[in-house]
């Protein structure tokens, strides 16, 4: 009777995808669930130095593909390829801030790195992963703009308030906040903050987290705890929705599955479910 297989062995053969026309053609193959990953390659390509990680390779892209950074990002995988990335994880990189992707991918890594880097702050299995690829059904909102670098501080009262709710921590814990003001300045000066804005205050806000060449993922959308109930949500969604189906892109998002309003509110733009996302919050 032969031995069994070692394990270590099986892990060996992760490497680093260095074929950037091979990992292209990969990430399109799914372009809503890889908008994350991709809009990193598209504007870095795959060096590691460039796109802050790494992307791990078992077999050949073709079959297995995973993004190591600040967060970890499986792509497509056997159940063994996903066991080989979450041991490489534990080996090579310190615990992420989170494990983030399509929910058959994402659940059966963290069952295998629990272990290591539990507890979790949060595991969100089951995200309804939502599309638009046509222009709103719905009225949308004129008065939702690109926010103004000038209005920075305006809209960090809002987008502090959504973090806390969204994630259940304050993003301006450990260093004053000045991290985080300087991602949401970044996103203001590309554009891709949105808002609306009533005597100087934000009311409505919402973003484009990632944007590869063919998806917008819309991140961070909020209303003011005095203003829900009354469609801002609706007509602010539908705006940004709208901007960036206007660009020939996908516009997309993804939500949790027990926030019944945030759904029926994309479903009223438009949104149609795609598929769904799983989201572990480690740090």
């Amino acid at each position: 009777m032969s031995a069994p297989p070692d394990f270590r062995l099986e892990q060996a053969r992760v490497s680093v995808a260095r074929d950037a026309a091979a990992v292209w053609r990969v990430l399109q193959e799914d372009p809503i669930g890889s908008c994350m990953v991709a809009a990193r390659v598209a504007d870095y390509g795959v060096d590691p130095r460039s796109i802050g990680g790494e992307l791990w390779t078992r077999g050949g892209v073709d079959e297995s593909l995973c993004y190591a950074g600040a967060n970890l990002i499986p792509l497509r995988g056997t159940p063994a390829d996903l066991a080989a990335f979450a041991d490489k994880a534990v080996g090579a990189i310190r615990r992420c801030s989170s494990l983030v992707g399509r929910a058959e991918l994402v659940l059966p890594m963290w069952q295998r790195l629990a272990d290591s880097w539990g507890p979790a702050r949060d595991v969100r299995e089951s995200q309804p992963l939502m599309a638009l690829h046509s222009m709103p059904t719905c009225a949308m909102d004129p008065e939702v703009r690109q926010v103004r670098p000038a209005e920075l501080d305006a809209y960090l009262v809002a987008a502090v308030d959504m973090f806390i709710g969204e994630v259940g921590v304050d993003p301006r814990a450990g260093d004053g906040g000045r991290a985080y003001r300087r991602r949401v300045a970044n996103l203001i000066a590309a554009g891709r903050a949105w808002a609306r804005f009533e005597n100087g205050e934000v009311v409505f806000k919402a973003e484009v987290g990632s944007q590869s060449p063919s998806v917008g993922q819309i991140q961070g959308v909020w209303v003011h705890p005095e203003r829900r109930g009354q469609g801002l949500g609706i007509g602010g969604t539908a705006m940004l929705s709208a901007v960036i189906v206007g660009t020939g892109r996908i516009a997309s998002l993804y939500v949790n599955d027990f926030n019944e309003v945030a759904r029926a509110t994309y479903e009223r733009v438009g949104f149609t479910r795609v598929g769904t996302f799983a989201t572990v919050l480690l740090d």
